[in-house]
């Protein structure tokens, strides 16, 4: 693991959300992203070397939005980058960690992955690297 690369939020409203977090870090998004493949709308704060990720469904058939309706707004997931994503994986899944998805392609020019939560601490944790 190279670093802390961001962490993701599920919000309902990504407007109100951009105005909240922008308020809280003292600057605006730098960058909105949609992800077709997750048919999720990416809105990006910097925080230091780390990113803040606000995710809201552009479906209601999106990994987002299922996750909205069970639990509602708050965090979704930590992301740590690495520098060989395959190689983590299969590092990982030997010690016995099961990947939900990936690798596949993410927002901000990344591949990811992730873990299931029942494995990391009820925490959905995502892996990515520079696609």
């Amino acid at each position: 693991m190279r670093q802390l690369d961001h962490i993701g939020i599920a919000v309902e409203d990504l407007e109100a959300a951009e105005r909240i977090f922008g308020d809280v870090m003292g600057s605006p998004a730098y960058k909105r992203e949609e992800v077709l493949g997750e048919a999720v709308l990416t809105s990006f704060f910097k925080a230091g070397d780390s990113k803040v990720e606000l995710l809201v469904p552009t479906s209601p058939e999106s990994a987002i939005a299922r996750h909205l309706e069970r639990r509602g707004p708050g965090l979704h997931h930590v992301a740590f980058l690495v520098d060989d994503l395959e190689a983590e994986l299969k590092r990982l899944e030997g010690l016995g960690y099961r990947i939900v998805t990936g690798p596949k392609p993410g927002a901000d020019g990344k591949r990811i992955a992730f873990l299931h939560p029942g494995d990391t601490a009820k925490v959905l944790v995502e892996l990515c690297t520079d696609a």
